[in-house]
C-alpha cells in the first residue's frame, strides 16, 4: 500500500470552522487532499487557498456555486485520475468521517479490487450523536434500497469510502447521473453492476459538532426517486 498514490477528494461548502482541522488530520494520514469548494461565502476558500500554498499535499479545486456533491465528487475524481493516483476516497469535511479509519478503508478498495465502504451498519460500526428518528430514517433508507436495487450492501448512502482506479475507469463518470446525495447509491449500483467488489469495513460515525448539516428532505426524497430510476432501468445503460 505504501506505493500507491491515494488522493482523498473533500467537497466544501461553508466548512470554514472544520477545513484546517480536519485536513491537518487527514494529511497526517500520509494521503494527498483535493478540496472542491464551491464558492464558500464564509471565506471556506480562501482558507483552503492558504493551506494549498503551504502543503503540497493539499490542492483546491473552485467552483463557482453550489453546483452538488455528486458533481463535486465527479469533479475530483476527474483530477485525481489525470494525475495519476491509484486511489480515489471520499470523505466529507464536517468531522463526521474519522482519518483513523481511512487505512482500513483504503486497504480493502485495493485488496477487493474496488469499492472500500466505511460501514455503519455492520459488526463494529457504530453512530454517535444521531437521535433515534434519525437513526430509523437512515437504517430504513439502506433497507429500502437494498430491497429494491436487490443490493447486499449494508451502507449503501455512506459517504466515506475509496475507489480504485480501475473501478472509476470501468465505470464512466460521464454517465453517472445524481448529483446531490443519492450519488453514494448510484455508485454502489454502478460498481456491483460492473462486476466490481463492494467491501465494507466497520467505521464509528460522529455527527458533526460544527457548522449545519447540507442534508435536506428534498435531497432525501430525490435520493428516493434515483432508486427507483436505478430499480427500472435495470442496469440498462449501466
Amino acid at each position: 500500500m505504501s506505493s500507491r498514490r491515494v488522493l482523498v477528494v473533500m467537497p466544501t461548502y461553508n466548512e470554514i470552522e472544520n477545513v484546517e482541522k480536519v485536513v491537518g488530520a487527514v494529511r497526517q494520514t500520509g494521503n494527498d487532499v483535493l478540496i472542491v469548494d464551491d464558492n464558500s461565502p464564509d471565506g471556506t476558500g480562501r482558507k483552503a487557498d492558504e493551506m494549498a500554498a503551504a502543503d503540497p499535499g493539499i490542492s483546491v479545486l473552485h467552483r463557482g456555486g453550489k453546483l452538488g456533491l455528486g458533481t463535486a465528487y465527479l469533479a475530483g475524481f476527474a483530477i485525481g485520475l489525470e494525475r495519476g493516483y491509484d486511489l480515489l476516497v471520499e470523505m466529507d469535511m464536517d468531522g463526521s468521517h474519522r482519518p483513523q479509519h481511512l487505512p482500513a478503508i483504503i486497504s480493502a478498495a485495493a485488496d477487493g479490487g474496488g469499492m472500500g465502504l466505511g460501514s455503519r451498519y455492520i459488526p463494529g460500526g457504530s453512530v454517535v450523536g444521531w437521535g433515534f428518528d434519525r437513526q430509523v430514517l437512515s437504517r430504513g433508507a439502506n433497507l429500502y434500497c437494498r430491497i429494491l436495487l436487490w443490493c447486499g450492501v449494508n451502507d449503501i448512502t455512506s459517504g466515506f469510502r475509496a475507489y480504485t482506479r480501475e473501478l472509476l475507469q470501468a465505470i464512466d463518470l460521464e454517465r453517472v447521473f445524481s448529483e446531490g446525495y443519492s450519488f453514494q447509491i448510484e455508485m454502489v449500483y454502478r460498481t456491483l453492476k460492473h462486476g466490481f467488489k463492494v467491501c465494507e469495513v466497520p467505521i464509528q460515525f460522529e455527527d458533526r459538532v460544527l457548522g449545519a448539516s447540507k442534508v435536506s428532505r428534498d435531497e432525501i426524497k430525490k435520493a428516493l426517486l434515483i432508486v427507483l430510476r436505478l430499480r427500472l432501468r435495470g442496469g440498462r445503460g449501466i
